[in-house]
């Protein structure tokens, strides 16, 4: 992807961020999550029926990367199934990583396929991302079906 068109996608995720505020609803499972090495503190709400992620809310104080991702996770996430959702997770941490990772699953999420050139941003990069993966672990841990 041209880096022009990355800028962007990132620039519009963060002036105009989906699904930021949460929302009172019990139903909602929640992960709230802090970067120590920055401001970065994102809480996350997920609604989950029947093995499909119907919605995820964020908000929180954070950074423009960390802002966008939360909201290109938002938009890449909602209305997959749990399964999708964690070869995603997995897939987007891999890049993150410089490992081998299936491009063609992270839709929007490519824009930060370069963000490795800087370390110190990687944790804004991933750290909604670790808030869904918190929530899941925590219902499978828990028994609770997805």
């Amino acid at each position: 992807m041209e880096a022009n068109l990355k800028r962007g996608i990132i620039l519009d995720h963060y002036q105009n961020p989906r699904n930021k505020g949460l929302v009172e609803d019990s139903s909602y499972h929640y992960a709230d999550m802090n970067n120590e090495s920055c401001i970065d503190e994102v809480k996350v709400q997920m609604k989950i029926e029947d093995g499909k992620i119907l919605d995820i809310h964020f908000d929180g104080e954070a950074c423009a990367i960390c802002t966008s991702s939360s909201s290109i996770m938002v938009e890449t996430l909602t209305g997959k199934t749990v399964e999708e959702a964690i070869c995603i997770l997995k897939n987007y941490a891999n890049m993150i990583d410089e490992k081998e990772y299936d491009e063609e699953i992270l839709e929007q999420a490519i824009v930060y396929d370069d963000v490795y050139k800087q370390p110190n941003r990687k944790k804004c990069a991933l750290l909604p991302w670790w808030g869904v993966e918190k929530i899941l672990g925590e219902l499978e841990q828990n028994g609770t079906s997805h």
